[in-house]
């Protein structure tokens, strides 16, 4: 590991690069309404362009990874989002705002993926849990320094200043990564699929436009054209995801209950509005209550990533789901209690930390070869991202389907409650510890032959 500390800070620096830009503008959105002179419904195209557009970027970036190699497109994903970030500093309008997003979403979407990916190469097995873990902890720290940082540039600055610190940012990132990121690519044989991942990136596109917009024609076409994908998939000579990997129960289970986590991850947009509707609190103390919880996800995630490598991925994700699961059921119950709602804060927080970040990518990295690394693991990213619209639109329905606000809320968070059991009785299934290091040591055999 100690060894491979220059990497992994690399690797380290441009996840927490892309992952801040996705807090960091919450504050400034009010200000960029004033400037723009936009109403504030259009103010959620900042997110959801910008979700859209890195589920396509995860299919891109991941299929040339295995292609072309982990440096080469980490250091174009870091390219692109500084390019964007450029774009968003001098955008004199509005949709020149939106397309500097889109940018910085086509490099960001491919940044997580291709690092766990170069981890995966690197990083011996018994020690990968480790690494991830330390990886994703960069991930959460940007979750929980990204809305007061944003805040703090656009009171005493100017929003724009939150993209031009980019800059500084991608250089370094840039340079440790020419330096210290592997050249050396797996190099998958054959021409690209083209046809194959014109019809991911559209299927995946038109599902989570209908996903997020709640237009079911986009849905049922981007279903449609998944479908006619894998059909495409099935007779293709070099198809871009091979079908074996849904095939594989260990790997079936884990995409799965990825996109359980996702849905549970939904979960904790809404909890600072339930805290002010049901306590009367401000926005701003409901965010430092919704912080703790963050706070302790960030403290958990580098130690459910050491706990990997010594008791494996199942018995990890158990104790994250049985967590979250507590800690959402005591949210569901007390959220008008402020002594229980910081109990259920800090119990969730570190059942995400034990769920979010290293335990599924640990399993995938350690399921998959080289050769088709980066894709198993840019497969997950976008399942936890169907997961995380899903569990965003449950809670929506069934808060507006509740006769009070406060009833919705309750009921929201017990449906909630049964996606972590969902989840745990997904993990209960997954390999013990024993078969993972069998696996493991035939993976170093095969590295030694």
């Amino acid at each position: 590991m100690r060894n491979n500390r220059p990497l992994l800070l690399t690797l380290a620096l441009g996840v927490f690069a892309g992952a801040l830009d996705l807090g960091v503008l919450s504050p400034a959105l009010p200000a960029i309404a004033r400037e723009f002179a936009v109403p504030t419904s259009d103010l959620a195209w900042i997110f959801t362009l910008y979700l859209l557009v890195t589920v396509a970027s995860i299919a891109i970036a991941s299929t040339l990874a295995d292609r072309l190699g982990r440096r080469a497109i980490y250091m174009s994903c870091i390219g692109l989002f500084a390019l964007g970030s450029i774009v968003a500093v001098i955008a004199p309008n509005y949709g020149i705002f939106l397309l500097a997003r889109a940018i910085q979403a086509l490099g960001a979407g491919g940044v997580f993926p291709v690092a766990t990916a170069a981890i995966g190469d690197v990083v011996e097995p018994q020690r990968r849990g480790g690494a991830l873990g330390l990886v994703a902890a960069t991930w959460g720290l940007a979750a929980v320094i990204g809305p007061a940082f944003g805040g703090l540039v656009t009171h005493f600055a100017s929003w724009r200043w939150i993209f031009a610190l980019n800059f500084p940012l991608a250089a370094i990132v840039l340079l440790l990564a020419y330096r210290y990121v592997p050249r050396g690519a797996p190099r998958v044989r054959g021409p690209l699929d083209g046809f194959g991942l014109a019809l991911l990136c559209a299927g995946l596109l038109l599902l989570m436009d209908g996903l997020t917009t709640a237009r079911p024609p986009s849905a049922i076409a981007g279903i449609a054209l998944l479908a006619g994908f894998v059909w495409w998939e099935r007779s293709a000579e070099f198809p871009i995801v091979p079908l074996g990997l849904f095939t594989a129960p260990q790997l079936a289970k884990t995409y799965l209950l990825e996109i359980a986590i996702g849905a549970l991850e939904g979960s904790l947009f809404f909890i600072p509005t339930v805290i002010v509707g049901a306590q009367g609190l401000s926005y701003a103390v409901a965010g430092l209550i919704a912080a703790l919880g963050a706070l302790a996800f960030v403290i958990v995630i580098p130690i459910s990533g050491r706990a990997l490598d010594r008791i494996g991925s199942r018995d990890v994700l158990l104790t994250g789901a049985i967590l979250t699961e507590i800690g959402l059921g005591i949210f569901a119950v007390g959220f008008a209690s402020l002594p229980l709602t910081l109990l259920a804060m800090v119990v969730a927080g570190c059942g995400f930390g034990a769920l979010l970040g290293a335990p599924t990518r640990y399993i995938v990295t350690n399921e998959i070869g080289e050769a088709r690394r980066a894709t198993a693991v840019g497969l997950l990213s976008q399942a936890l991202i169907v997961g995380q619209i899903l569990g965003s639109a449950l809670a929506g329905g069934v808060i507006g389907l509740a006769k009070s606000e406060l009833l919705g809320y309750r009921d929201a968070y017990l449906c909630f409650c049964g996606i972590a059991l969902a989840a745990l009785a997904i993990a209960a299934t997954l390999d013990t510890r024993k078969r993972e290091r069998r696996a493991q040591a035939a993976e170093v055999r095969a590295l030694e032959v």
